[in-house]
């Protein structure tokens, strides 16, 4: 356990428990398996987590442009046709700015004249937030114009439960894992 190696840890002492259930060592390490199992899963999640963010940059016209971006965990029906992804990203241009957006494989939003979006926060206390559509066929996107508080919530966050209106369809609800987010992969946020 010196090595700090929780999975490790947690392997040998279910090894030890299975083999020699009754014995000195077993006791001794049975005073301390919960936290070490406790500490592996947190560990594990962290991992888990973390790898559900994708960070890009690439160089624009006037230096470079950062992009955070994350799918929600489950796919929501967004067009009637059935579940498709929704992602949200975090993004830093030069020219444009920072801005957070969610963006649709299908369907489109209802907030061409603005909107607001309802974001709950680890399942608990629920934010409302300024959203507006852009018109543009580009892309399916919708911009959450309080990037600043979004980027905090998402920070300090394990989940992100983010209701936005779906044209002909009423609102929809995406949930993120944010827990995993390196914040240092965009600086100044």
């Amino acid at each position: 356990m010196q090595q700090k190696n929780w999975a490790l840890a947690k392997a040998q002492a279910d090894i030890l428990f299975a083999d020699h259930p009754d014995s000195q060592a077993a006791r001794r390490v049975r005073a301390e398996y919960d936290a070490v199992v406790k500490t592996f899963e947190d560990e594990r999640e962290s991992k888990r987590t973390a790898l559900l963010w994708s960070y890009d940059t690439q160089g624009v016209t006037g230096g470079l442009q950062r992009a955070a971006s994350i799918y929600a965990k489950d796919a929501v029906d967004v067009d009637g046709k059935g579940p498709t992804k929704v992602r949200l990203i975090f993004r830093d241009h030069p020219a444009w700015g920072r801005s957070s957006y969610l963006v649709l494989q299908g369907g489109d939003f209802d907030c061409y004249r603005g909107c607001r979006v309802q974001v709950k926060i680890d399942g608990g206390v629920t934010k409302s937030l300024p959203g507006s559509r852009p018109d543009t066929d580009e892309a399916i996107a919708m911009f959450i114009e309080d990037d600043r508080a979004l980027w905090k919530m998402a920070k300090d966050a394990k989940t992100l439960e983010i209701e936005f209106p779906v044209k002909g369809l009423g609102k929809r609800s995406a949930l993120f894992e944010v827990g995993g987010l390196d914040p240092t992969r965009l600086p100044g946020w």
